[in-house]
């Protein structure tokens, strides 16, 4: 019995971080389906500029898309990380139902870790984290993990081989450099360097020969 009434059961609080995992999932898409709206209005903004010439602006522009393309991107990856947290909280249940005890979940774990260093849930998860760590799913996690990660790589100048790759791609090839075409061919050696080879390992074949003759002598 809890100081308030009666106390949660494991299902319960299974249950409970199953559905706040589901609605931060929810609003992870919310935050895409956004960034992804603003970045065709800055697209037409820098097809706008391209009509006109203006190639500074369009830089400028094109450095907004990667950053928002790099956001979508992180922002991916935490919910494919939530996803997986979830799974595992599905299997939990299951697990009480057989044992009537909560497992610890490495899985869960590693998943926590890279989700308390995503800005834009971290404080959200970093509260979820002591939930599971209090329900007994997770370990007591090292402060170093509680902390958001450092957004300055993000902030440094884009390359600009990445940026003229921007601006042909939403130009159509109006602005910018195309990007390099990718080789998977593996390398035909040259017919000389190929017959070297080939003389170089029947005297060495030779050589072994030789060697074993002498030792049977």
């Amino acid at each position: 019995m809890g100081l308030f009434g009666k106390s949660k059961t494991s299902k319960e609080t299974v249950q409970e971080l199953n559905s706040k995992l589901r609605k931060e999932g929810n609003q992870l898409d919310r935050q895409i389906r956004g960034i992804q709206r603003e970045e065709e209005k800055v697209k037409r903004s820098l097809k706008e500029a391209a009509k006109k010439g203006d190639k500074d602006v369009c830089k400028i522009l094109a450095k907004e898309i990667i950053q928002s393309r790099k956001a979508v991107n992180k922002l991916y990856t935490a919910k494919a990380h939530i996803n997986s947290v979830g799974l595992n909280m599905k299997n939990q249940l299951a697990t009480i139902r057989i044992s009537g005890a909560i497992q610890q979940s490495t899985e869960v774990m590693v998943a926590m870790q890279q989700l308390v260093k995503v800005p834009e849930i971290a404080q959200i998860m970093q509260n979820m984290s002591r939930e599971m760590m209090k329900a007994g799913i997770i370990e007591e996690m090292m402060e170093d993990t509680m902390e958001s990660l450092n957004d300055e790589e993000d902030l440094e100048e884009e390359a600009e081989e990445e940026v003229e790759k921007l601006l042909w791609e939403v130009t159509a090839g109006h602005m910018g450099r195309a990007p390099a075409a990718v080789d998977d061919a593996l390398p035909t050696p040259a017919p000389a360097a190929a017959e070297a080879a080939a003389d170089s390992d029947e005297e060495d074949l030779e050589e072994m020969k030789t060697r074993l003759e002498a030792l049977r002598s």
